[in-house]
């Protein structure tokens, strides 16, 4: 069907959740996060079918998004969607490096955010077109064509063409039996929900007891603010879950290199799974420095690594332990299987981040497509899950017994409801006039 579909309009719109008034989200970092998105919407010339998307964001700043996904739109409107798809990766590094808007990246920052929030819509679309799930049409194509979604530049000493398309041959006549395997179990996942740092330890407490009733065996807590509040609140949880579940702290950057050794190691009696985020995203000999002083726990980060090349540099150093891919941070389906590919590559576990609005769907898809295609191994992988916000999404995330399952309806699960864009549209839904009379 692709081959007759042309891509006719876009609308992108600024929507943003008011989570800061109960403090979902809070971290050392983020003390007022509203969860919010860039929507995009890719109209086409075949009724009834639209391709949905979005980035994701904290609040302000959500408009200059917008205005980029708009710059960028001028890539894709007009053209056929199989034009746009058959050799994808080619497609995306014309995207994300427009010769001009390219110095305000490159492929970092708004610009690679607005990308994102494009693509998604794109990657959406298509898999509306072929009426699959996102996860589906991905893990039901042949090897090469996955490499041809995927820009390898700059990654040649890291990971060439030839050795990704010889890690997916190697599980492709097993891929079938993880599919099963997924729509039997599920993949595993961990709650934020329990330990965001604006929680009082009375929260913190009941919500351990109410995830843990709900099957959860992974939890994670903010942590950076105060070294005393930490212990006092690692102690809490490690409690409330007892020792055979993983604690994992998340320090969101607020960090000095020789800082985060210190702190880390005056919590790791809680016994710490992996340090999150310990300091800024963009130092990578720093997380290197940091994974070998407080080793056995692990390092995780990714969720604001920019790029493929970062990734790239973190798993070269041994910098960390974990890779958290970001749906939205990356250029999409596009760059996070290069990604994905590097990590197999490196033995390094890939662990989605998906703390916002949208995320968790996204990941829901990701962690299909990594296990079924890439990984061939759940040993140490796990996915992020936060409940907040799925009710103003068409098809939210399954989660069952602390595991995402696959999503069934065609497509890559970022539909909104109308009513939900129309409320928290901003500056003129009515939740946010509201706020602005008052």
């Amino acid at each position: 069907m692709q081959h007759t579909i042309t891509i006719t309009g876009l609308e992108v719109v600024d929507v943003r959740f008011p989570t800061s008034e109960e403090a979902h989200g809070s971290d050392a970092m983020h003390t007022d996060p509203d969860y919010s998105a860039a929507y995009v919407t890719l109209t086409t010339d075949q009724p009834n079918l639209a391709g949905f998307g979005l980035t994701f964001t904290l609040g302000r700043g959500t408009e200059l998004c917008v205005s980029a996904i708009e710059l960028l739109a001028e890539s894709i409107v007009g053209r056929r969607l199989r034009d746009i798809v058959r050799r994808f990766g080619i497609s995306c590094r014309e995207i994300a490096n427009d010769s001009q808007l390219r110095w305000l990246g490159p492929e970092k920052g708004v610009v690679h955010l607005a990308t994102a929030g494009l693509l998604n819509a794109v990657w959406d679309l298509w898999a509306r077109a072929e009426d699959k799930p996102l996860w589906k049409l991905v893990c039901d194509m042949p090897p090469q064509q996955v490499v041809d979604c995927i820009d390898f530049r700059y990654l040649g000493n890291a990971l060439t063409q030839a050795e990704a398309l010889a890690i997916l041959e190697a599980n492709e006549s097993t891929k079938s039996e993880r599919e099963v395997e997924m729509l039997r179990t599920g993949f595993p996942a961990y709650t934020t929900s329990a330990g965001w740092l604006g929680y009082s330890d009375d929260q913190i407490r009941q919500l351990c007891r109410v995830a843990l009733a709900e099957g959860w065996h992974h939890f994670k807590l903010k942590v950076g603010a105060n070294v005393g509040d930490d212990r006092r609140r690692a102690a809490i949880i490690r409690e409330e879950i007892g020792p055979n579940r993983k604690l994992m702290i998340d320090a969101n950057q607020r960090w000095e290199v020789d800082e985060a050794i210190e702190w880390v190691n005056a919590l790791a009696e809680y016994d710490i799974w992996w340090i999150e985020e310990p300091t800024s995203p963009d130092d990578v000999v720093g997380h290197a420095a940091i994974a070998k002083a407080v080793a056995p726990i692990g390092v995780a980060t990714g969720e604001q690594c920019q790029n493929r090349v970062m990734f790239k540099q973190l798993m070269q150093l041994d910098a960390i332990s974990f890779c958290q891919i970001d749906s939205c941070r990356l250029g999409s389906v596009n760059e996070i299987l290069a990604v994905m590919l590097l990590a197999k590559k490196h033995g390094v576990p890939v662990c989605p981040h998906a703390g916002g609005v949208g995320l968790c769907e996204y990941v829901s898809h990701l962690v299909m497509i990594d296990y079924i295609r890439i990984a061939a191994s759940l040993e140490d992988r796990v996915g992020e899950f936060v409940d907040h916000l799925h009710e103003h999404f068409v098809h939210p995330a399954i989660v069952r017994d602390g595991h995402y399952h696959p999503p069934i309806h065609p497509g890559y699960s970022a539909e909104m409801f109308h009513s939900s864009i129309g409320k928290y549209q901003y500056p003129n839904g009515p939740v946010w006039a509201a706020k602005d009379s008052s």
